[in-house]
């Protein structure tokens, strides 16, 4: 299992990475249009504060900068807030890009660290009534809500006239 979920989670890096590697930093902050607000610096800073909870989640130290924290973070469908526009809010590309390798490579520490059975382990989060078990809590947070964030993405770039970037891997 920790294979099959360490796999996808290296993917879903490779494919952030990719995501951006080609974008100026001025497009970092821009939204082409109403539904496609997650901009690229939002985006990626987003996945930065949801594995810094990923690793909170698994024992290990939860390190967002405070004002990452008020940036980055949403507390999940129904958070009103929107991604500010103000390019000077965002750090560089280049340094979300490297805090997203450091958080991921923390959360894939930890989780090689896991016995087998940890997996089942009932788990109270947020999504218990659906996924109550750390195996299902992980396999949410580093596989469907990293994708479903890189799939928003992928969308802002055909909007903003970019080519594929997934036909790049």
């Amino acid at each position: 299992m920790k294979t099959h979920l360490l796999n996808t989670y290296a993917f879903n890096l490779r494919y952030a990475n990719v995501l951006v590697e080609d974008l100026e930093e001025a497009l970092m902050t821009q939204s082409p249009t109403k539904g496609l607000e997650n901009h690229p610096a939002f985006t990626i800073g987003h996945l930065v504060s949801a594995a810094a909870l990923t690793s909170k989640y698994l024992g290990g130290p939860y390190d967002l900068p405070p004002d990452w924290e008020n940036l980055f973070r949403r507390q999940g469908p129904g958070d009103p807030r929107l991604p500010e526009l103000d390019s000077s809010l965002y750090p560089e590309k280049e340094d979300l890009l490297k805090a997203l390798a450091d958080h991921h490579e923390r959360v894939e520490k930890l989780i090689l660290n896991l016995e087998e059975e940890a997996f089942m382990k009932p788990t109270k989060w947020r999504y218990t009534e659906h996924l109550p078990t750390m195996g299902g809590l992980l396999f949410f947070m580093c596989i469907t809500h990293e994708s479903m964030h890189l799939g928003q993405l992928a969308g802002w770039r055909r909007a903003m006239e970019l080519p594929s970037a997934l036909a790049k891997l």
